[in-house]
């Protein structure tokens, strides 16, 4: 008689209850990110990509099976399809980031857990995979002093603070297909949840009289929406293929819950706020929307199974096409690309721990959908990780420790502008079993 292996149940029960406890935890995690730039449409775009990919700059559109692992590339659905095991990828991050201006200098750091996915194979050509990531990060605290009157009496000084905290998280399901030897694709069904908080505060400085006013604004948002990809690979001899990949994700429009209050209030001789004493507007839980872009990702690979991996994306978004309440919000479409590879001697190495070790190295640019000062805000980082094979606990069950480092720049200080300087920290655990769904015969 065939038999389920007697252990998938308890496999199953204990993954699917830490994925629930984790997703929770990535779900209602604070965003502690500080950076001026989230200010802008949704916050800062963190991208569907695990740490192995991060490694090589992101490259993903054409990735297929960068290796003997089974790894999660979310990035192009279409990829599912050459999962043979199933799979288990949890990660955190951490970031250490500098702020410059021509003027001063501020650091930062922040971690978080970053992601949990999972994916099984339903056939020798097909597999499902979940799990939820960041899809924006929103975090800024700044101020704007100005001088304000027309002559050396009258002058006052005011400050313009500006606050945000918040961001979007993405549950996606996907599935993947193979149909004959060389052509995949695949789909992912995504809700995106979260809220995004911002304050604009006017404050008088050292005028204890003075009446100051805040703006606190909150869209919480959750809706739908859809990312798809495919892959053709061709043969160049029984190890070596060149794969051709395209991904994009539809432009929707998300359903949205507005609050906004006004409030004035005074602040003392010491300058601390006092209660507010009036409202002067107050909305609760409007309806409205948030209308996300359409994007499209093109790459290009060659690959020595077990061996090398090279490879290259280019990527473009319409972002000018972003509204926020019906509002347009004046962002710019954006462009980037990303080159990068992987190398492992000897994957089938007994002696020799780092003949198994995968080598990663990448590069990646990017126009962002800002622009100040009629300049845009063009980012630019060099990736680097390890993959590190675990040992082995059981029969087919196989482990790996990615580790990705990014050290990147965006903006620039030059016409008074403001450059972010970043050292990304990615770390992921990668779990292959063959056993979970192995049927067994027993006597």
């Amino acid at each position: 008689m065939k038999l389920l292996h007697y252990n998938m149940y308890n496999k199953l029960k204990y993954t699917f209850a830490v994925c629930l406890l984790l997703t929770s935890v990535i779900a209602n995690a604070q965003v502690t990110i500080q950076s001026p730039y989230s200010k802008f449409g949704v916050g800062n775009i963190k991208g569907s990509l695990l740490p192995q990919y991060r490694a090589m700059g992101g490259i993903s559109t054409a990735v297929y099976r960068p290796g003997f692992f089974n790894n999660i590339n979310m990035q192009n659905p279409a990829s599912y399809a050459g999962i043979t095991a199933t799979t288990l990828d949890i990660g955190l991050t951490g970031s250490r980031t500098e702020l410059k201006n021509s003027s001063q200098t501020e650091n930062s750091f922040n971690a978080s857990l970053s992601h949990v996915a999972f994916a099984f194979p339903l056939s020798t050509k097909s597999a499902l995979s979940f799990g939820i990531l960041p899809y924006s990060q929103l975090g800024y605290d700044f101020k704007n002093t100005v001088k304000i009157g027309t002559t050396a009496a009258n002058t006052k000084t005011v400050d313009y603070k500006y606050t945000g905290e918040g961001g979007l998280t993405k549950a996606y399901l996907g599935y993947g297909v193979q149909f004959g030897d060389h052509f995949r694709v695949g789909a992912n069904v995504e809700y995106l949840f979260g809220n995004l908080s911002e304050n604009r505060s006017t404050e008088y400085v050292n005028e204890p009289g003075a009446i100051n006013s805040r703006m606190q604004s909150k869209n919480s948002i959750g809706g739908v929406g859809f990312s798809y990809g495919a892959q053709y690979d061709i043969r160049l001899d029984n190890k070596t293929s060149l794969v051709f990949g395209y991904s994009g994700s539809a432009s929707s429009k998300l359903n949205s819950e507005k609050s906004q209050v006004v409030t004035q209030y005074f602040n003392d001789a010491e300058g601390n706020e006092d209660e507010a004493f009036d409202t002067l507007l107050l909305v609760q839980n409007a309806p409205t929307n948030l209308k996300l872009p359409l994007v499209h990702n093109f790459g290009i690979s060659l690959q020595r199974d077990n061996k090398w991996l090279i490879g290259a994306d280019y990527r473009m978004g319409k972002w000018s096409g972003l509204t926020i309440d019906n509002v347009n919000q004046g962002l710019q479409d954006t462009y980037g690309v990303s080159v990068g590879g992987q190398y492992t001697p000897d994957v089938t190495a007994i002696n020799g721990y780092f003949k198994r070790v995968d080598y990663r190295l990448g590069f990646s640019y990017d126009k962002s959908y800002i622009q100040m000062s009629n300049q845009d805000v063009k980012q630019t980082a060099i990736t680097l990780g390890l993959g590190l094979p675990l040992s082995t606990l059981s029969r087919g069950s196989f482990y790996k420790m990615n580790l990705t480092a990014e050290l990147g720049k965006r903006g620039t200080v030059s016409n008074g502008l403001l450059q972010e300087k970043y050292i990304n920290i990615h770390l992921g655990f990668t779990l292959n079993d063959s056993s979970w769904f192995r049927r067994f015969k027993f006597d």
